[in-house]
């Protein structure tokens, strides 16, 4: 990609509205100093004392702050926090967000924030190390009045919005944002706006969800077609068939291969990975793709230069140890202005 075609495109990322609509987490970073390690004297076991704090925006609030990250202008977090201590830091963290609106981010006693409680040990010389994670979930079913609320809202909103995004982070089907009324809403919106870029993530696969743009992986791919693709050419082969059904693009991001895309009745596209420059981190790097497949086709973007795009988003976040990356226009525009290449399948 040229630099002036970069900056057409990015150029527009600061007028765009997009909605993510989701499982926000509390991502909590617990920074243990293993210097200062000590045993318990009631125990006797391992005491690691922690040193410092952070709390960010996780699962859909890393989609939300990869997009701020983007510049993009507007942005709308449609999802649900706990009336607890941890949705406090949570819409703290949002609202710290340049372009985030929260009047669709609701506050449910019935419900508890989601927290990924990530204790990191950091030893001078070494990249961090990670310990077990300390996770908070909802299991039981969401209220169906949280449910419609949510519905409704996504409905209202999406007449006023370039993109929206959905990001389904639960394990267990109905105890999140993204349940089947909240995905009804959507298909109806991308029925009613033909113009609306819809993309869809899953991390229990999209199977069960209507005909919208899918980003997944290469393993979800395997699970939704029923076979799993051995080859290159296999998944181009099947993203392209996924696409024809669907009647919407499909996006799938296949490791260090890089990722496949494809619109109905079209040939698939294959973009490589950029290059590995040194120790990695691969946590947040889907996320960094939704968001710049997102703002890229909002603004403009065919489906080669918004994978462009996302390559080089993906690269950036990879190489952020010890924490969920984002990317910026100019970190992207040093790998992605002046072109990597790509091929057709």
């Amino acid at each position: 990609m040229n630099t002036t075609r970069f900056h057409e495109i990015t150029g527009r990322y600061p007028s765009l509205r997009i909605a993510v609509v989701g499982d926000f987490f509390l991502d909590r970073y617990l920074h243990i100093d293993p210097a200062k390690h000590e045993t318990s004297i009631e125990t006797g076991l391992m005491v690691h004392n922690v040193v410092e704090v952070r709390a960010q925006p996780g699962a859909a609030g890393t989609i939300l702050n990869n997009l701020v990250a983007l510049g993009v202008g507007t942005l709308d977090a449609v999802g649900f926090c706990g009336d607890d201590g941890e949705g406090y830091e949570l819409r703290r963290a949002l609202a710290a967000r340049p372009g985030v609106r929260l009047e669709h981010f609701l506050t449910a006693a019935s419900r508890r924030t989601p927290v990924y409680c990530k204790p990191l040990v950091l030893e001078t010389g070494q990249p961090p190390r990670e310990l077990n994670r300390l996770d908070s979930k909802n299991w039981t079913p969401t209220p169906a009045d949280l449910q419609r609320d949510l519905a409704s809202r996504l409905r209202a909103l999406a007449e006023r919005l370039d993109a929206l995004v959905l990001l389904d982070q639960v394990d267990r089907p109905e105890t999140g944002v993204v349940t089947d009324l909240v995905k009804q809403a959507a298909h109806a919106a991308q029925q009613q706006r033909d113009d609306l870029i819809v993309l869809a993530d899953s991390r229990r696969g999209l199977g069960q969800f209507p005909p919208l743009g899918f980003k997944m992986n290469v393993d979800e791919l395997g699970r939704m077609t029923g076979a799993a693709p051995s080859d290159l050419d296999t998944v181009s082969r099947q993203t392209a068939e996924l696409a024809g059904r669907t009647g919407r693009p499909v996006f799938v991001t296949i490791a260090e291969q890089g990722i496949v895309g494809a619109r109905p009745g079209a040939p698939a596209v294959h973009v490589p990975a950029l290059p590995v420059r040194g120790p990695i981190d691969i946590v947040g790097a889907g996320d960094a793709v939704t968001a710049s497949l997102a703002a890229a086709l909002a603004s403009g973007a065919d489906l080669r230069e918004a994978m462009e795009l996302a390559m080089a988003a993906a690269s950036i976040v990879i190489h952020q140890l010890g924490t969920t990356g984002t990317a910026s226009i100019p970190q992207i525009a040093s790998l992605a202005a002046g072109g990597h290449g790509s091929s057709d399948k």
